[in-house]
C-alpha cells in the first residue's frame, strides 16, 4: 500500500520585513527626531541656562585676554542677586545705546557694588562702603578719582579689571540689573587657560 505523497513543494511565506525604502524612511525620521530634540534642548539651554561667550576687548585684562572664550550661566540670578566680585555679562544700558552701541550686544565688567552701597575711587584705589579693596586681579591701579556714589535699587556699579582702559560705571553709572545676560564662570578657550573665573 503507498503512503499518499506529500506536496513537495511549501507554501510561500511572505517576509514580514518592511521594504527597503520603508527602512530608509523610518531610519532617517529617527534622524530626524534625535537632531529635532537636541536642537530643541541647545535652544533651551542657551536660553535658560548657560551660553558662550567671546571676549572682544582688552578692558578686563589680565583676568581675561582678547579671543577668550567663555561659559556664561544664566540661573544663579535667578535665585539671588549680583555680588561684588562677580564678573557678569549684560547689554549695554541706555546711556550706552546712546553713544552708539546696540541693545543686543554684550559687554564683561566686574561687579564692585551693588544697591545700597557707596563705591569711590581715591588715589588709586578703590573704597567700598568706605573700606579700600585689595584688588589683586587689576592691571594697575586707576589713574582717576571717582567721588562717592551710592548704587540705585535694582543695579549695581561694575568696572573692568584694566582700570584705565575700561568703559564701565565710572563714565556711565549704574548698570541696571535687568540688562544682566548671565556670571561668567568657566573660561573653555584657549586650552591652556581653562578653569573658573
Amino acid at each position: 500500500m503507498t503512503s499518499p505523497q506529500q506536496p513537495t513543494d511549501s507554501p510561500t511565506i511572505e517576509s514580514s520585513k518592511p521594504s527597503l525604502p520603508k527602512q530608509v524612511w523610518r531610519s532617517q525620521r529617527e534622524n530626524i527626531q534625535i537632531l529635532a530634540i537636541a536642537l530643541f534642548l541647545a535652544i533651551v539651554i542657551r536660553l535658560f541656562i548657560a551660553e558662550p561667550r567671546y571676549i572682544p576687548s582688552d578692558s578686563m585684562l589680565p583676568t581675561l585676554q582678547v579671543g577668550d572664550r567663555l561659559v556664561v550661566e544664566k540661573v544663579s540670578y535667578r535665585l539671588h542677586s549680583p555680588q561684588p566680585g562677580d564678573i557678569v555679562v549684560f547689554h549695554p544700558p541706555a546711556a550706552l545705546q546712546e553713544l552708539g552701541f546696540k541693545p543686543n550686544e554684550a559687554l564683561i565688567k566686574r561687579v564692585m557694588a551693588t544697591a545700597g552701597q557707596t563705591v569711590r575711587v581715591h588715589e588709586g584705589r578703590v573704597y567700598l562702603n568706605d573700606r579700600p579693596l585689595q584688588e589683586p586681579y587689576i592691571v594697575e591701579p586707576p589713574a582717576y578719582e571717582l567721588e562717592a556714589y551710592t548704587v540705585p535699587a535694582g543695579a549695581v556699579f561694575v568696572m573692568g579689571d584694566n582700570r584705565n582702559n575700561s568703559n564701565d560705571s565710572t563714565v556711565w553709572g549704574a548698570l541696571p540689573q535687568q540688562n544682566i545676560i548671565g556670571r561668567a564662570v568657566w573660561r573653555f578657550y584657549p586650552f591652556d587657560r581653562l578653569g573658573e573665573m
